[in-house]
């Protein structure tokens, strides 16, 4: 079941980050880098772990990329929850990190957290180092400034802008801000096998995008119990989301078809790929 699946991803990817982290020195940039890797789906981890089984690849062997996105999610959130970015206070359910500790301790163990990702995909169990250089090189292009950062940028941006984003504006944005990590997760397991990447990144980028359609429809349908952060946000400052402009229904709709396109790209990998296919579907049945 996808459910007890998940569960047992998030408990092993908690434990690698637990023990990566237990390495470092003593002290509050360990502590406040330990709160922020702790909760969360893992459905970035589940993404790695389970597009790596379709080539074979056990879990333990690739358990250090696993836990590398999460650390590399982790410090996205860390950095926008600043007052400078979107000003959180909520996260997964607790004070976000500037809020606990302070402004500068949560730039540092957003840093902190990103170099620990490039560390952990560098651990020679992994793979040959071809592979984990490839695997380092596809990190560092959906991180930075043509994948996440570039989407972050965007979004700030458009808070300033005069004129509400497009469907086609929002979609790009998207992209880069949610999506180019979801790809990489997806994409790590052909990538440390060696195998083509092809279908597994369509497979991400119709998931990408019905993840942050889901996004959009929780922030406005959503519980903020459930969803462990402050919802309304988007509406309250007027800034154009998927269900601004694509209506209720039509964000469900659409979120929908991207969910089929997802599931149609994993046609060649067959039965071996069912929990890509469940994950899939969670996606846009969550509530947090």
């Amino acid at each position: 079941m996808f459910p007890d699946r998940l569960a047992e991803v998030q408990r092993t990817v908690q434990t690698a980050l637990d023990g990566a982290l237990s390495m470092h020195p003593e002290g509050s940039l360990r502590d406040a880098m330990r709160y922020a890797v702790q909760g969360g789906k893992r459905l970035r981890a589940f993404l790695v772990l389970e597009s790596a089984a379709l080539f074979g690849l056990s879990a333990a062997k690739v358990m250090p990329a696993a836990a590398a996105v999460e650390a590399l999610h982790a410090y996205s959130l860390v950095h926008d929850d600043l007052p400078c970015m979107d000003n959180d206070d909520l996260r997964r359910g607790l004070p976000t990190v500037h809020v606990k500790w302070d402004e500068a301790t949560a730039v540092l163990a957003g840093d902190a957290l990103q170099t620990l990702a490039f560390e952990l995909c560098c651990e020679p169990s992994l793979a040959s180092p071809e592979r984990r250089l490839a695997l380092v090189a596809a990190l560092a292009r959906a991180a930075g400034a043509e994948g996440m950062v570039y989407g972050q940028a965007l979004d700030i941006a458009a808070e300033t802008s005069t004129a509400p984003l497009t469907l086609a504006q929002i979609t790009a944005l998207q992209a880069g801000k949610t999506g180019a990590l979801i790809s990489f997760a997806a994409e790590a397991g052909a990538i440390l096998a060696g195998a083509d990447t092809r279908p597994l990144a369509a497979y991400a980028a119709a998931l990408g995008l019905a993840f942050q359609i889901a996004d959009d429809i929780l922030d406005v349908t959503g519980n903020e119990a459930q969803a462990g952060k402050r919802l309304g946000k988007d509406a309250g400052a007027g800034k154009a989301t998927f269900v601004s402009l694509l209506g209720l229904e039509g964000a469900q709709r659409q979120a929908s078809s991207l969910i089929s396109e997802a599931e149609a790209a994993l046609a060649p990998y067959g039965a071996t790929a069912q929990n890509l296919r469940d994950a899939a579907r969670f996606v846009i049945a969550r509530q947090m």
